[in-house]
């Protein structure tokens, strides 16, 4: 944090010098003006933004944080607040009054333009999570009978409310999405100034439905490689678009979900400070009791054979090692499987490929592993011979994990369940029971 800077800012605010303030709102960039203020309160900082005109002051503000956001919207004055709801992309602010009570939203809205606020009302009436609640309805849509000079001569009018300018949405009189123009194809054919833009325009254009889940839609985009998307309704009416800057929040929402998942933690709704502590316990007890009941299954397996390992107290040395092996390759299997599903690497029909491939690799690193425990188990055992129990142990043991934790992640999503919240913490508790199983009874055929 920038706090070298602060004493003077709070002497400029102190002497109200407006002329120094506004200076400091427009000589840097905004993410460099936002970071500067973030030694300041709420009252001084939006003291601060006050000398910034309202587009400069909507671009610092959303450098802010998502808390310090809230917390300005919540407490500063209504009627300044509208106008800086007003400023922001309709999505952006949507995102932001969710956060915000609901009375105080309909105060704030009350005081916004009617266009600006019908525009986030009927944002608000999408589903969280789905392409609707993305999108921004700042597009450019011009006619398709619009000639080359019109449609510059029209993007000049309508380029300051727009989010972004890459591609030009072409559409017919009811709105109907028709093609799609390309800044790039526009400003080369100035040429040929007279030509329709129904004829330059792209009529495969590539977009996503209003209900379309928002992982969906990142993966729409990741694999087209644009930077933006239409959204159209069931009749292929133009909705609005979904720019690369938005799939990239979607990409690490999804991404921090399937890492909770994958470490046993039902997905937090809110960030993980915001989180109160009790529904954070529940979410991460849930499955941990889970694992709890595993872990006592092999506690009483082991006791089943309590009195024949008192008799071979060098076997016990070796326990962890053994449930170990099989729950560490396990829950690698398991883990690049749930990623290479996510990322539509594999599907369900490869099954039969994958479990060849984890055969081969349980036997690699199951051979490997067991060369090293073979010579620790030399210091250890009784003899060479007895020694083997622990080789032959570790090279089932990974084999049955690196196999249980390919296959575990595709039946689950076969049932219609989630593999990221499922297959680790099976893979985990079936390893540890097997091992011990298989450990004693290797172990039973040798001694005998």
């Amino acid at each position: 944090m920038n706090t070298l800077f602060l004493p003077e800012l709070r002497e400029m605010l102190a002497e109200d010098r407006t002329d120094e303030l506004r200076e400091f709102c427009t000589a840097l960039h905004p993410a460099r003006t936002a970071e500067f203020m973030e030694g300041l309160d709420n009252e001084e900082t939006w003291r601060v933004l006050q000398h910034a005109q309202p587009t400069l002051q909507a671009e610092v503000f959303q450098y802010f944080s998502v808390d310090r956001q809230v917390e300005l919207i919540a407490t500063q004055d209504e009627k300044q607040i509208a106008v800086l709801v007003t400023q922001l992309p309709a999505d952006d602010a949507v995102d932001l009054l969710r956060e915000v009570p609901e009375d105080r939203v309909d105060a704030i809205l009350a005081l916004v333009p009617a266009p600006d606020r019908r525009d986030i009302r009927r944002l608000q009436t999408f589903p969280e999570g789905t392409a609707g609640a993305m999108m921004t309805t700042e597009v450019a849509c011009l006619s398709e009978t619009l000639t080359v000079r019109q449609a510059l001569d029209e993007l000049s009018r309508q380029a300051e409310r727009l989010e972004t300018i890459y591609y030009i949405y072409v559409v017919d009189t009811t709105n109907h999405l028709r093609g799609v123009v390309s800044g790039r194809l526009l400003i080369s054919a100035i040429g040929r100034p007279e030509t329709c833009l129904a004829d330059l325009m792209k009529t495969d254009v590539v977009s996503v439905k209003v209900l379309d889940d928002q992982e969906q839609v990142a993966q729409k985009v990741e694999f087209y490689n644009i930077m933006a998307i239409p959204v159209v309704d069931d009749a292929n009416h133009m909705m609005g678009i979904i720019t690369h800057d938005d799939v990239i929040d979607v990409v690490r929402e999804e991404a921090a979900e399937d890492v909770q998942r994958i470490v046993a933690v039902k997905p937090l709704s809110d960030s993980y400070l915001r989180t109160p502590v009790l529904l954070l316990s529940w979410k991460r007890g849930f499955w941990l009791l889970i694992l709890f009941f595993a872990g006592l299954s092999t506690a009483f397996a082991l006791r089943m054979y309590q009195s024949w390992l008192d008799s071979y107290a060098w076997l016990v040395l070796f326990i962890p090692l053994i449930i170990s092996s099989g729950g560490n390759s396990g829950s690698q299997s398991s883990t690049l499987i749930i990623s290479a599903l996510v990322t539509k690497d594999v599907e369900l029909s490869d099954w039969g490929l994958i479990v060849r491939r984890e055969i081969i690799m349980g036997l690699i690193l199951g051979g490997i592993m067991g060369a090293m425990g073979f010579l620790c188990a030399l210091i250890l055992a009784p003899s060479p011979f007895h020694a083997l129990i622990i080789p032959i142990t570790i090279l089932c043991v990974v084999l049955c994990g690196t196999c249980m934790g390919s296959v575990l992640p595709l039946i689950f999503k076969r049932m219609g369940l989630d593999p990221a919240m499922m297959s680790n913490q099976f893979v985990a508790g079936l390893s540890d029971l097997l091992g011990i199983l298989i450990y004693v009874n290797v172990a039973l055929l040798f001694l005998r």
